[in-house]
């Protein structure tokens, strides 16, 4: 939903800033706080309720309340908001829970098999080492040194590497992320390969629109777990248009 003429069909103003790129934005503020702790056992979660579109000025605000952290995104009216907090400890997963799983050999138009519910879905492996963490870095304007200096990868990777299960897995049409929950097990060497095993744990029709949930664990080198992620996505928007 990032074309201007598509989003507009869709009742929007103008193409979306993607919510995984709306939740490093908010990644910034407890990377701030906590450094490197953060990367390693964080949790944050953030609502998409309204669209951030390109090239818009956002403010992203941050208010304590004992352990947690409140977090908002907006200009003038809020268009997301979430939590982050930082965890005692990372929780344990077993890799044996996540089957390995392949993205599908040939992409089809999505259908009721894409995102079946229960099924296993997989992204292809990749790593996000010098300029391309660095051009990422850039695109979601966070200039913090910890990344470059320690040599690790920006959570907000793993967000992208949640929308790529879905992206991977069928040819959708436009489609929007509309919610995130992901607990850092691990900091990130920008060296590591990183996949995602991911299972559909809801499909389901709301308002016209038809949404998906997954469960999943982002995996290193196909041995480490280094984050899990609940996540959220309209796969098939209402059309405002038809």
């Amino acid at each position: 939903m990032h074309d201007d003429s598509v989003a507009l069909k869709y009742g929007f103003k103008g193409g979306l800033v993607p919510g995984v790129d709306v939740l490093a934005y908010m990644i910034h503020v407890p990377v701030a706080k906590w450094g490197r702790a953060f990367l390693e056992r964080g949790l944050i979660e953030a609502r998409f309720a309204k669209p951030v579109y390109d090239g818009e000025m956002v403010l992203v605000q941050a208010e304590e309340s004992g352990e947690v952290m409140a977090l908002t995104v907006g200009s003038g009216e809020i268009a997301a908001t979430g939590t982050a907090l930082l965890a005692a400890k990372a929780p344990s997963f077993s890799l044996a829970d996540y089957p390995d799983t392949a993205p599908v050999e040939t992409r089809t138009p999505i259908d009721a098999e894409s995102y079946r519910l229960g099924k296993w879905l997989g992204t292809a492996p990749r790593s996000w080492q010098g300029e391309v963490g660095a051009e990422y870095r850039a695109e979601v304007r966070d200039a913090e040194p910890i990344y470059a200096r320690e040599g690790l990868v920006h959570p907000g990777v793993l967000q992208r590497i949640m929308n790529r299960v879905l992206m991977e897995n069928a040819l959708l049409g436009p489609w929007i992320h509309v919610g995130s929950r992901m607990q850092m097990l691990s900091a990130v060497a920008d060296s590591d390969n990183l996949a995602a095993r991911a299972c559909v744990t809801a499909n389901y029709e709301k308002k016209g629109h038809l949404l998906v949930e997954l469960d999943a664990l982002i995996v290193a080198n196909q041995r480490i777990p280094v984050a899990h992620c609940q996540h959220t996505a309209i796969y098939q928007p209402r059309a405002e248009a038809l």
